[in-house]
């Protein structure tokens, strides 16, 4: 493993989404450390970035950030800037995917299926119209938060209103997109190979936060029970998805699919959790691979031309 030289496993960060990246990073710094790697921790919120080179003398870098900072491509600009290769997507991919607003337009200009959609920047505006327009029911999400942070459904006017003003605290551009009633899924990417899919089933009104990282009553079924024509045309959509926002490396696509049988994109996802419990780390033991060997295919996958082209 001495072929990584120094690796900095970089989590926490000053995101909302710090408490999950905290157990992220000790679980892809514990399985590196085991696998022999050279590596250690590096909290970005409590270090400045000149300390990856004077101090730590790292060698490449390990971004295991979620959210603003880690995950939006400034974290990947600086680390550029640096000469430092990291993990993951670019600085473009990284700032498209953060952005599902933007997700979303690039997915329509490459006619993949998602659910339709406005825009929204304050809350000064007609609910009971928008909320007809959009067949009722609708999700509200903050464009540039994870992890469920500052979602919420809603399906009358008043809920509507307090719903955009929720997500208005997170971010000042908000996507309020018309509810999909059926099955959640996501799809892990590693490189360009991509893997089983995962089911999660929740009792709660959607998988948000507390679905994912509080409850037990949270379902995961890998792979899950699809038909193979299912499966094909959903893993397809998450590779075009993943590749028209310009990720690159690893991630995660979630999808949706109604009563109907439609199947629709919600987001992709370039710095998901890995936790040992995560999604990715599901799908990668679905895939005959162990958490181990699925960091060290994503490190294995850092490359100086990185840092040097800009990718």
């Amino acid at each position: 493993m001495s072929n990584f030289g120094k690796v900095a496993v970089m989590f926490g960060g000053h995101s909302a989404e710090r408490d999950v990246s905290l157990r992220s990073g000790k679980a892809v710094l514990t399985a590196l450390q085991q696998a022999g790697v050279n590596a250690v921790a590096f909290d970005p919120a409590e270090q400045p970035l000149t300390a990856l080179m004077n101090e730590v003398k790292a060698d490449r870098v390990f971004i295991v950030l979620h959210g603003r900072g880690g995950e939006d491509g400034t974290m990947q600009g600086a680390l550029q800037l640096l000469g430092l290769p990291y993990t993951g997507s670019g600085v473009l991919g990284s700032a498209l995917a953060m952005d599902k607003i933007r997700c979303k337009r690039l997915f329509i200009a490459q006619q993949l299926p998602t659910a339709p959609f406005a825009v929204v920047h304050n809350d000064s505006i007609d609910y009971a119209g928008l909320l007809a327009e959009l067949g009722g029911k609708v999700m509200v999400k903050p464009a540039n938060e994870g992890s469920s942070i500052g979602m919420s459904a809603a399906s009358s006017a008043g809920e509507l209103e307090q719903a955009i003003a929720a997500a208005l605290k997170y971010d000042s551009e908000i996507l309020v997109e018309r509810w999909i009633n059926g099955r959640e899924f996501t799809i892990a990417i590693l490189g360009d190979t991509v893997l089983p899919i995962v089911e999660m089933r929740t009792p709660r009104a959607f998988y948000d936060y507390e679905a994912k990282y509080q409850a037990n009553s949270t379902e995961y079924l890998c792979p899950a029970p699809l038909t193979a024509e299912q499966t094909a045309a959903m893993q397809h959509d998450a590779l075009a998805a993943f590749k028209a926002v310009g990720a690159s490396g690893w991630g995660r696509v979630d999808l949706m699919l109604n009563q109907q049988g439609e199947h629709f994109l919600l987001e992709v996802n370039t710095v998901p959790g890995m936790t040992e419990k995560s999604l990715v780390p599901m799908a990668a033991k679905a895939a005959g691979f162990s958490f181990s060997e699925l960091v060290l295919r994503i490190l294995q996958q850092t490359s100086d031309s990185k840092a040097e082209q800009g990718n």
